[in-house]
């Protein structure tokens, strides 16, 4: 890419998202570049609903699947007509919970040319989120006690801030199709509909409302769904997708007697619609009474968004104002408070990771995204001793592999856990993945986490010890750690070179530690 000489912009260039979901295909095309740096110009639309097949019977039927294809084909005359050249696609829960997906994906990619990449849940409310902090609001609702609820086709992400940031974030297995889906098996008078959604929503946020809303007071919710824009295109008031949560709930109370065609011709939308607004607008009704927010927020935006916004923010055309990094920290941060291990040792050991990981950067091969897995590997290497001194190893993997991580995909979460596992003594790993699963490339990434890890913890044994001012450098074959204590850590040293063989093996330098002795 290059810039332009007199702007100081990047060139502009033409980008497509495309988000395969389950309830309906959605391309964007965006002009990326120059003063605005990121722009929609379009927007294509079209109704499948592949969701109903996968939710029922786990795969996508012949006749699906034809409809499907035939649809991308579409999207991609429209972006040669763009000369939209970059693209992304990405499938979502049906695809998620389609049984053959591999066979999927290859058959979509040899028929349309599109190449379709399935997103973990927590990847797909990343970029979502991402796309909600494009608009000027997000930061100002965030400073204060905010429910972000994602509302998707088979499943919903509550997601909780204050003082802009993260608290934490839960999935729960409510979406609008699987309610429709449900609702269409026990045929229900629509005078029902509402008794009928409010308890299913109900029943699954119990365990939310007992566990995370106890100590937060919650002021405004922001919501991301691809329904509720109706709503706000008839009844709102205020600009950029605000309404009181006063003004909202008398909006309830009018659609609530109406069936989904009359709801349909009362916001001039498609009756299918309406069918999936009535879950949609009955979940944040139930969010609004448990929560006592005052103030709702449709910022209008898509998945589709978070991918442009994404894409822009890693080739440099944007400059994000919201830090996701934090975001993603603080989801690890709050699994190991979960689980009791959030200490002093843990910040030790994440600085020590850190600083040897920067200092061996001209070594290691590594980018940014590999040091957000070992800074993220640091905070949750002791989580299984909540569960088991004994084998912590073991209990730490199954632990990570099993939590959702904000913005980190599975094979990722994956990886993490393999660093944490094979960080212990004697319990390195040379084949950190089942089933030769994933590429060599991404093996040799965890020996290399992992040696540095290895490395840091033998700085970080005790609560007790007070060790400060970490420095790290390398110099002529050795890795040079200092670190001033104010005893000579003489456990630390004694340990260390138990910790730093695999180092040593892996990139060829000889860690060396140096305790240099703090007299205050």
């Amino acid at each position: 890419m290059q810039e332009g000489h007199e702007t100081g912009y990047l060139m502009k260039r033409l980008f497509a998202a495309i988000d395969v979901g389950s309830y309906e295909l959605c391309m964007k095309i965006f002009e990326l570049g120059g003063k605005n740096g990121l722009k929609e110009i379009d927007c294509v639309r079209h109704r499948i609903d592949i969701g109903n097949d996968t939710f029922h019977t786990g795969k996508i039927s012949g006749d699906k699947m034809d409809e499907l294809c035939e649809i991308l084909k579409g999207f991609r005359r429209c972006m040669e007509t763009y000369r939209a050249h970059d693209y992304l696609a990405f499938g979502t829960s049906a695809l998620r919970e389609t049984a053959n997906i591999g066979a999927v994906l290859d058959q979509i990619e040899r028929r349309t040319g599109i190449s379709v990449s399935v997103l973990s849940n927590s990847e797909q409310r990343f970029l979502e989120y991402k796309g909600a902090a494009l608009k000027s609001s997000f930061d100002k609702y965030i400073q204060h006690g905010t429910a972000f609820l994602d509302i998707g086709g088979g499943s919903s992400q509550i997601t909780l801030f204050d003082l802009g940031h993260l608290v934490t974030t839960v999935n729960v297995h409510i979406g609008t199709l699987r309610i429709r889906t449900k609702l269409f098996d026990m045929e229900p008078v629509y005078t029902d509909y509402e008794t009928i959604i409010s308890e299913m929503v109900d029943n699954e946020l119990d365990y939310f409302r007992e566990l995370y809303l106890r100590d937060l007071k919650v002021e405004n919710v922001i919501i991301i769904d691809d329904y509720m824009s109706a709503i706000m295109e008839s009844y709102g008031k205020r600009p950029e997708g605000h309404l009181s949560a006063r003004e909202y709930k008398s909006i309830m109370k009018a659609l609530s007697v109406k069936a989904p065609y009359q709801i349909a011709a009362k916001l001039n939308i498609p009756e299918d619609n309406a069918a999936l607004l009535l879950p949609s607008a009955i979940l944040v009704d139930e969010i609004l009474n448990m929560t006592g927010a005052k103030d709702l927020y449709l910022p209008g935006v898509s998945l589709s968004d978070g991918i442009a916004y994404d894409y822009a923010d890693r080739k440099k055309y944007i400059r994000p104002l919201h830090d996701f990094n934090d975001d993603i920290l603080s989801s690890a941060s709050n699994i190991a408070a979960k689980y009791g291990s959030f200490d002093i040792i843990t910040s030790k050991l994440t600085d020590a990771s850190i600083i040897i990981y920067d200092a061996m950067k001209k070594h290691h091969g590594m980018g940014s995204r590999e040091r957000m897995l070992l800074h993220i590997a640091s905070i949750l290497r002791n989580v299984g001793k909540y569960v088991s001194l004994s084998f912590p190893a073991e209990t730490s993997y199954s632990i990570i592999k099993d939590s959702e991580i904000m913005g980190i995909s599975h094979k990722e979460r994956i990886m993490i856990a393999s660093v944490v596992k094979n960080s212990y003594p004697n319990n390195l790993d040379n084949d950190a993945f089942d089933n030769n699963e994933y590429e060599i490339q991404d093996r040799i990434t965890v020996i290399k986490l992992t040696a540095i890890l290895r490395v840091a913890t033998g700085l970080a044994k005790n609560v007790h010890k007070t060790m400060s001012n970490i420095t790290a450098s390398v110099k002529d074959k050795e890795l040079v750690i200092k670190v001033m204590a104010r005893d000579s850590m003489l456990l630390e040293k004694g340990l260390f070179s138990e910790r730093t063989d695999t180092f040593e093996e892996v990139f060829g330098i000889k860690p060396k530690l140096i305790v240099l002795k703090n007299k205050i």
